[in-house]
């Protein structure tokens, strides 16, 4: 990604409402075994999500379970990790998300995360 790892960092863990967050539908706490919650954009429809961090190294790793109901997860607790590695220009994003129940909610992750990141890049560096 073009953004450098600290901007990233703090897009997950404090600043979700710049890039996947409804404004002002955010609680989040960067903190070991903190829940959090949040709706998604309205523009991507209407979706509840809730987690909790499981584990956080400053501008470099942040690892969280990812919950949602119908169309996302369906109820299945998943686990996102993200590791931040820097770069000349930019940072080196490796994101793994885990643990589905089955294979429709694994692809329609794996088809969305993409467009979702390029839009946190486009934010951080416009």
């Amino acid at each position: 990604m073009k953004a450098n790892a600290a901007d990233l960092y703090k897009a997950w863990t404090e600043n979700f409402d710049l890039w996947f967050a409804q404004p002002g539908e955010l609680i989040m706490t960067p903190e070991i075994d903190k829940p959090f919650f949040f709706y998604n954009r309205h523009d991507w429809g209407r979706h509840a999500h809730y987690g909790r961090f499981l584990e956080l190294e400053q501008d470099r790793l942040i690892e969280m379970t990812w919950l949602t109901g119908k169309g996302g997860t369906f109820g299945a607790e998943t686990v996102i990790r993200i590791e931040l590695i820097p770069q000349d220009q930019g940072t080196m994003f490796r994101m793994t998300h885990s643990g589905f129940d089955d294979e429709k909610a694994a692809n329609a992750h794996k088809d969305n995360w993409p467009l979702a990141l390029d839009d946190l890049d486009h934010k951080l560096t416009t």
